[in-house]
């Protein structure tokens, strides 16, 4: 089949290379976001599809809408069977989700229809999901709510982050795509109807979704840390003097009592109660200062490690 992928995430890499590499398939072209300028320095980098693909003799669209009619018709023009959709970052207008001969998929990084949304990886840690997986709908003009193809499913470890749970995903999807097309190949694939009365949402998250509320339980903040390791990064407020942000990359849960953001230990250990018990900090890092362990950091800033906000 002629294979069209839709990405721009560095999630969806193993999946189009994948693709790239099957000799059972023709990939014709790949749509992912336009360059665009990163870091202090403003420089311009290409997606991490695109990088990718540094070395790929193919046909590369960087539409900055593909709602305009020249995105679409480019894409229409490359005559795919199936276009393979993951971490693009735009909604797909019904023109596009038309133009392929046998259907558009979707590989989303949750068990749908729980976690719809942008930000599933974050969600299901944070809300203590025991696993997640990736799932292949028939893309809709919904935001995932097309008919489910299939399921790969993997556990949430005590230990995982954005980033790991992120990473094992990426690995995950190959499979999950090249079975999906193997499927709608050989005629009659599963078509299984969502549950919508089971659905949760997984909202875009931004850097102040990251700053930790101390009245919350230790056992939610210390998912939320995890979860949003890399990104958006989990903080707290300290008077420095004035007020800076304190990245919290890691945490363990310790019986102990205070008020809500009080530093209960300073020196050999940084202990920070919360809404009940507390958490024992891993590794800190404060704004525009290197990461570290807590304990080093504790030893340079102990004045001002009195409560966090």
């Amino acid at each position: 089949m002629r294979v069209v992928f839709i990405g721009t995430g560095e999630i969806g890499v193993p999946a189009m290379q994948a693709l790239v590499q099957s000799s059972a398939h023709q990939f014709i072209g790949v749509v992912t976001q336009p360059d665009k300028p990163v870091g202090r320095d403003y420089r311009i980098e290409p997606p991490a599809i695109k990088k990718a693909l540094a070395e790929a003799k193919m046909s590369i669209l960087q539409p900055a809408r593909i709602k305009d009619r020249q995105s679409i018709e480019e894409i229409r023009a490359l005559m795919p069977d199936v276009i393979a959709v993951m971490a693009y970052g735009q909604i797909l207008p019904r023109d596009v989700l038309e133009i392929p001969r046998i259907a558009c998929v979707n590989l989303h990084a949750s068990l749908l229809p729980r976690w719809r949304g942008a930000a599933p990886i974050q969600a299901a840690i944070a809300a203590g999901d025991s696993e997640t997986g990736i799932t292949v709908i028939y893309m809709d003009e919904g935001l995932d709510t097309g008919d489910i193809l299939l399921q790969r499913k993997t556990d949430i470890l005590p230990t995982d982050t954005g980033g790991s749970l992120h990473d094992r995903l990426a690995q995950i999807a190959p499979e999950a795509v090249l079975e999906s097309l193997r499927l709608l190949a050989k005629g009659d694939p599963p078509r299984i109807r969502q549950d919508n009365a089971l659905s949760t949402y997984a909202p875009k998250l931004t850097r102040q979704d990251g700053k930790i509320d101390w009245s919350e339980p230790a056992e939610v903040i210390e998912r939320k840390i995890r979860a949003f390791n890399p990104w958006p990064g989990a903080f707290t407020e300290i008077a420095t003097p004035g007020i800076r942000k304190l990245k919290i990359f890691s945490a363990a849960i310790v019986n102990l009592n205070g008020g809500a953001g009080e530093v209960l230990r300073s020196g050999k250990e940084v202990i920070i109660a919360t809404g009940r018990k507390a958490l024992l900090l891993g590794e800190v890092q404060m704004e525009g200062k290197r990461r570290m362990s807590a304990t080093e950091f504790s030893r340079g800033h102990a004045s001002i490690l009195r409560t966090a906000h």
